[in-house]
């Protein structure tokens, strides 16, 4: 009777790339480091990752509109583009992937943490400080909730103190 077990074992293992779009994304990992080599808007940024550059869209928030072809700059837009350029432009980062790699538009989905650049300065959560300053809202979509009621409780602080595009929008 343990055959059945040992068979849905490793059709999992077998199966643990699957799903995944785009080639290459099983050799990234759980997480990587990248460079930053430009800030697309509030909550996307190009990065190179050994030598490729790539597009990421960072998990579990949404910054006003700033690029978007046939939209219009929304409220705050601007001012979250220029926070997530003052606190990864140039930097070398560390991209944490979720369950889901990419999104439908082949971009990869990350949570993106800041590398120290001395002894003084510590590693940061850029999608929490996003949220947490009033520059993002949160956005969740499934399957990448790793953080989500972090980014819940942050957003309703922000909020509450009025932080952000909370009193300007």
């Amino acid at each position: 009777m343990r055959k059945p077990a040992v068979i849905v074992v490793l059709a999992v293992a077998a199966c643990s790339g699957c799903g995944s779009q785009g080639g290459g994304d099983e050799a990234l990992g759980r997480s990587v480091s990248a460079r930053v080599v430009r800030v697309i808007d509030g909550d996307t940024i190009e990065v190179s990752i050994e030598g490729q550059d790539e597009d990421v869209r960072y998990i579990g928030v949404d910054t006003p509109e700033t690029v978007k072809p046939g939209a219009p700059v929304q409220c705050y837009g601007p001012q979250a583009s220029a926070e997530n350029h003052r606190l990864v432009e140039g930097r070398t980062v560390r991209l944490v992937f979720d369950r889901e790699r990419r999104d439908v538009y082949g971009r990869l989905l990350a949570y993106v943490y800041t590398r120290p650049r001395g002894n003084a300065e510590r590693s940061r959560f850029i999608n929490a400080a996003l949220v947490r300053d009033g520059y993002a809202r949160t956005l969740t979509i499934a399957p990448n909730t790793a953080h989500a009621s972090v980014f819940r409780r942050l957003q309703a602080r922000a909020g509450r103190a009025g932080r952000g595009l909370w009193s300007a929008c």
